[in-house]
């Protein structure tokens, strides 16, 4: 072997690489050519394409770059070239180039990395480091994120203008349509608003709002951005909005009704406004143009209307404490306005609002003295609420137009999460409301009502009777719920509470029903097991059960010890007129004492049901919680309660409907200029079985057919209904319903003329020239008239046949035959009167005393046992027959169990 192919010695210490790293001056490219290179033929010999370490003619050992090394070097954006090639081609090897004998495999030299405008990631940097922004970036884009939003600010400010005051409040119409399409009237056009100049406005009405509201509006540039911030936060993730957080921007507000989309752009747009307003506007300006256009209440926009609707007197000439009372109205008149606002909120009652109002005037007075802008000694004049007069009829629709209007604004405001439609909005106006309101049926109640107050109720012949009397009324569809007609009172510009609605009148033996819906429902407890045990241990009750009939009964709670109220006094209920049923044993059936109104019977039952579950069964029928008493008195049963009437209508119709129960609405439908903004869909609850709803209706028909209710009867069709009267005969319903259509008639006497005073509800002992009113009288009158109107041309409905149901609980043992003494106890009683009888054949004395006894034992006394369920008439066919003389509605007749259809 030739000397110049032998293998060199290995180098001491470390290898091929410790050999590379000891050459001076080698080359960190990939492969450096090989140093000593001559270039003659001999030196090819001593390479190979790969060769690592072969001698050339010199003994040098040939030194190679890592890659790893050449990457990072091109990373750094440093690369390095390789050494030169010595041969001629450029190409590693032999002497003689490409076509030498030791041509090697040299790499092109690498470009540098070209430079990004933005260096991320970051080129240079690894790890973590590569993706942390310089601060060039961060710099640079802050700066230009501040210059887009002074662009944009810049040009949304130039782009809004001025509000003009002379422009605000043009509210659009709202249009009301009857049930059948056509149109029942067109509000929300007209604003009751007159402009005043700064000078013409109070101090202390200025530093009310000042005070009040922004206590730095003298000072501020108009906007909060705190409050802003809340706004555009709570609409980005869909919460409530907010209004404007300052005086100026308030007033911006109100000048934009005709954008109030509640949304982000419509937002700014308001920001940039109060920002050229506080900008360019004087304050001055600023507090006339907010005071000229704010709402008020009762359909006033500006100081100057809100004056001469609450005070009738021009606003110059308002005291602190009126203008701190018009302060308190700016919070939301619904809430604060004394005449209460119950067709839109039935918290707004006149109490709640004149103890809201009464705070919140306080406290803007008290905030004025802290602020310096009131002397104490002033402020104490102003103690108490100003005399505030009756909402004027300028402010609603006339007649029953004014309640159906109310009554569909209540719904739409009430059930806003469903509607969509606020009271803002819809004070802004713009919609075709669709209501569920039957133009002939509202005609047709009216009339029913008017006729029989013309023809009854003579305030100048009897002042002291007659004054004062009220009528309420509601019809509602069993179906679906809509409700069809209301009479609200005589004019809804002259009487402002719709009787409709709500009253507070007691509806007494009305409730009854309820209470043998639950017998039915949850039947009695078990009288032999504790209190808990009892409540799953039930029996269902038939309406064949036996209970007492006794006046002055002793209640006692189902397991059979006396009931006694906190103080240990015992409860003796009373029938009307102080009658006992069926002497000795005082038993008379559920449907009997239904059909007389027999009080005894049903305060006993519910006590044996509970109570808590009475009023589960008037809730699951579809009365408010708010309108029931407290059910902690054996009373509860026999109506304490106050629903309203079309809740009494709603709830009658749930058993008209075998069960199904459908909340009363007024609306079908709304719209607006950019399509349908709701519509109403049924959502019928099953609050009874088929079976327990057409047992109550079948029992409520014989209540109609020959018990109290006679006066209700419509030829040729099936009727089902209850009378109903309460302690201190202060009112009167009759509530009954076919199977298409259920309605509901109170009648009361309401000393609520001044607006001050308060509620007070009056006897109707001698109103209408009776000795007492019943609901068997006046209100089943009016109820028969109405009926017959609405109903004419419908078809015939039955009532479906009910089911049996539940045990015959408490029968009577077979008693022999009556004795001759026995029935002649019956000839000490009164003879009813010519007026009272019937054309019937008259009973013998044995089948009166013998069947019923109803004047066998009058023990006398007075009625300890609350609201009475109305006077229980002779519970003979041809005694009940009677029905009240022959002059309608006066059913009253003598009194007592022979005194006609009451009750």
């Amino acid at each position: 072997m030739s000397e110049h192919r032998r293998k060199p010695p290995q180098p001491q210490g470390g290898g091929r690489a410790a050999a590379r790293r000891g050459q001076p001056g080698s080359s960190p490219g990939r492969r450096a050519a090989p140093r000593g290179a001559t270039g003659s033929p001999a030196d090819s010999y001593g390479s190979s394409s790969y060769g690592t370490g072969s001698a050339g003619s010199g003994g040098e050992e040939r030194a190679y770059g890592s890659r790893a090394e050449a990457r990072r070097a091109a990373q750094r954006g440093s690369r390095r070239k390789a050494a030169d090639n010595t041969g001629p081609g450029g190409r590693r090897g032999g002497p003689g180039g490409p076509a030498g004998p030791g041509r090697g495999r040299g790499r092109a030299t690498a470009a540098p990395g070209k430079k990004r405008i933005i260096d991320y990631p970051r080129s240079e940097k690894y790890g973590w480091r590569r993706w942390v922004p310089s601060w060039k970036l961060v710099s640079g884009m802050f700066i230009g994120f501040i210059g887009s939003l002074v662009a944009v600010a810049g040009i949304g400010y130039a782009m809004v203008s001025v509000p003009d005051v002379a422009k605000t409040a043009q509210a659009q119409n709202n249009v009301y349509y009857w049930s059948d399409g056509s149109v029942m009237v067109a509000t929300g056009g007209e604003v009751n608003r007159q402009i005043i100049n700064y000078a013409d406005i109070p101090k202390e009405m200025r530093y009310a709002v000042i005070s009040q509201e922004n206590k730095t509006f003298e000072t501020d540039s108009g906007v909060d951005p705190n409050g802003i911030a809340r706004a555009v936060f709570n609409m980005a993730r869909g919460g409530q909005t907010q209004g404007g957080s300052t005086i100026t921007q308030q007033y911006v507000k109100n000048a934009m009704l005709d954008d109030q989309s509640q949304t982000i752009s419509r937002k700014f747009k308001e920001i940039f406004v109060a920002i050229k307003v506080g900008a360019t506007q004087k304050k001055e300006t600023i507090m006339a143009g907010y005071l000229n256009s704010a709402y008020f209440g009762r359909g006033a926009y500006g100081l100057q209307a809100a004056s001469r609707a609450y005070f009738n007197k021009d606003a110059k000439d308002l005291d602190p404490g009126q203008c701190a009372f018009l302060a308190a109205m700016l919070k939301g008149a619904t809430y604060y306005d004394p005449a209460g606002a119950t067709s839109l909120d039935p918290a707004a009652t006149p109490d709640n609002n004149k103890k809201r109002a009464l705070a919140q005037m306080q406290d803007t007075l008290d905030k004025m003295v802290k602020y310096g802008h009131l002397d104490p000694a002033e402020r104490a004049r102003y103690k108490t609420l100003p005399n505030v007069q009756n909402p004027r009829s300028n402010s609603r629709l006339s007649g029953q137009i004014g309640y159906l209007v109310d009554l569909a604004k209540s719904y739409l405001v009430n059930n806003s999460d469903k509607t969509h439609v606020t009271a803002d909005k819809l004070q802004q106006g713009g919609y075709r409301i669709h209501t569920t309101f039957d133009k002939k049926k509202v005609k047709a109640l009216e009339a029913a009502v008017t006729n029989v107050q013309k023809a009854n109720i003579k305030p100048k012949q009897r002042p002291k009777t007659d004054t004062h009397v009220q009528f309420g009324g509601a019809s509602v569809d069993p179906a679906t719920g809509a409700i069809k007609a209301i009479y609200g009172g005589e004019d809804a510009t002259k009487h402002f509470t719709d009787n409709a609605d709500a009253t507070g009148a007691q509806v007494g033996s009305t409730f009854k029903p309820f209470v043998l819906a639950a017998a039915m429902k949850w039947g009695v407890r078990n009288p032999d097991l504790g209190p808990e045990q009892a409540q799953d241990e039930r029996t269902p009750v038939s309406p064949k059960s036996f209970y007492s009939g006794q006046n002055k009964l002793k209640i006692k709670n189902y397991d059979r010890s006396v009931w006694t109220d906190k103080d240990g006094k015992e409860w003796l209920q009373t029938n009307d007129g102080n009658e006992s049923v069926n002497p000795p044993t005082y038993k008379i059936d559920l449907r009997e004492a239904m059909q007389y109104s027999v009080n005894s019977a049903y305060v006993q039952l519910g006590m044996d049901v509970g109570l808590d579950k009475v009023k589960e069964t008037a809730l699951d029928a579809g009365l408010l919680k708010s309108s029931l008493a407290s059910a902690n008195y054996p009373s509860f049963s026999i109506g304490t309660s106050d629903p309203s009437a079309i809740r009494m209508a709603g709830s009658y119709a749930t058993f008209a409907a075998s069960g199904k129960q459908n909340d009363p609405y007024s609306v079908e439908k709304v719209e607006s200029k950019d399509g349908e903004v709701f519509k109403h869909e049924a959502q019928p609850k099953d609050a009874f079985e088929a079976k327990v709803a057409d047992n109550v209706t079948d029992v409520l028909r014989t209540v109609v057919e020959k018990g109290t209710g006679t006066n209700a009867q419509l030829p040729g069709r099936e009727v089902a209904g209850k009378t109903g009267t309460t302690d201190g005969n202060k009112s009167a319903w009759f509530v009954g319903y076919t199977p298409q259509l259920s309605t509901a008639i109170s009648m009361f006497r309401l000393d609520d003329d001044a607006s001050n005073k308060k509620r007070t509800f009056l006897e109707m002992y001698g109103t209408g020239g009776q000795e007492k009113i019943h609901g068997a009288s006046f209100p089943a009158e009016i109820w028969h008239d109405y009926m017959a109107a609405a109903l004419k041309g419908a078809p015939v409905m039955t009532f479906p046949t009910p089911e049996p149901i539940g045990e015959v609980l408490n029968a009577p043992t077979p008693t022999p035959t009556p004795s001759v003494t026995q029935s002649q106890t019956q000839s000490p009683s009164p003879t009813p009167s010519p007026s009272q009888t019937s054309p019937s054949p008259t009973p013998t004395p044995s089948q009166t005393c013998n069947n019923w006894g109803w004047k066998c034992d009058t023990t006398g006394g007075t009625n300890t046992g609350g609201a009475d369920g109305g006077t229980t008439p002779t519970p003979t066919v041809t005694d009940t027959t009677g029905t009240g003389g022959t002059t309608r509605g006066n059913g009253n007749g003598g009194g007592g169990f022979f005194g006609g259809q009451t009750g």
